[in-house]
């Protein structure tokens, strides 16, 4: 599965046009909860997070690698993942004339798809394909840093660059254009939290949340991690003392 991640990045890549002569500025760094070997994800900034994935996102963008039940990891209850899915449909196989059709999600459903294929999403969007993003975290060179960059990075294009048709100025993205106009605006989002909300907080929310959705594990990964290298140094330890009791002669 994680060869994704380098689809991934691949498919972010296919959606510039042609690049440009300046070269990109390394994306600004950022503090992230989860950071370094003690680090925890935010929870509450991971499901503002799936917030604006589901509002400014998913009408693009997939996460194929990702069940419902899975939001379980940010704080969602089981209550309210059944009440997710009860409102979305997803493809449910073929009826006996072998047409296809859909059905309810349910928290055992993938998350449901922008698009039914390739083709489809490029005719919508203009010959451009959205990636999935279940493993953009991994995939992208800087990861959390650069989403948050790339999603904050549009300007006006500097004086004598050309922007091709369609494509937007990015001060991030590889060739500085990009097919995806900006997502993200001041207010956009209304968080259920009542935290306060902006393009900024916005584009940190959702980096948090795709590094979750691309190391779900990463929390229970450091919590057993520790424990265990502790026990291994005791029984080295203990290993140590013996060895120096049964040779000392």
């Amino acid at each position: 599965m994680r060869i994704a991640n380098l689809l991934a990045a691949a498919a972010f890549i296919a959606c510039a046009g042609a690049p440009a002569a300046q070269s990109e500025p390394a994306p600004p760094t950022q503090d992230w909860s989860f950071s370094g070997p003690f680090g925890r994800y935010d929870r509450a900034a991971a499901r503002r997070g799936f917030q604006v994935y589901s509002q400014s996102c998913a009408a693009c963008h997939s996460l194929q690698w990702l069940h419902y039940r899975d939001l379980s990891g940010i704080g969602l209850t089981q209550d309210q993942i059944k009440a997710l899915t009860a409102k979305i449909t997803v493809p449910a196989g073929f009826d006996a004339e072998g047409k296809p059709i859909t059905a309810p999600a349910t928290p055992a459903s993938v998350f449901a798809s922008p698009f039914p294929n390739e083709q489809a999403a490029r005719a919508a969007l203009n010959g451009a394909l959205p990636p999935d993003l279940s493993l953009a975290a991994n995939a992208l060179p800087g990861g959390p840093h650069y989403i948050v960059a790339l999603l904050t990075g549009y300007r006006d294009p500097p004086a004598g660059v050309k922007i091709a048709d369609g494509m937007n100025y990015n001060l991030y993205f590889p060739g500085h254009q990009i097919a995806m106009p900006p997502p993200l605006t001041d207010g956009q989002i209304v968080y259920t939290d009542g935290t306060p909300s902006s393009a900024a907080q916005n584009a940190r929310d959702v980096a948090v949340f795709l590094a979750w959705a691309a190391n779900p594990e990463m929390d229970r990964r450091k919590h057993l991690g520790f424990p265990a290298v502790g026990y291994f140094l005791a029984m080295a330890g203990v290993a140590y003392v013996y060895q120096r009791r049964i040779w000392r002669k």
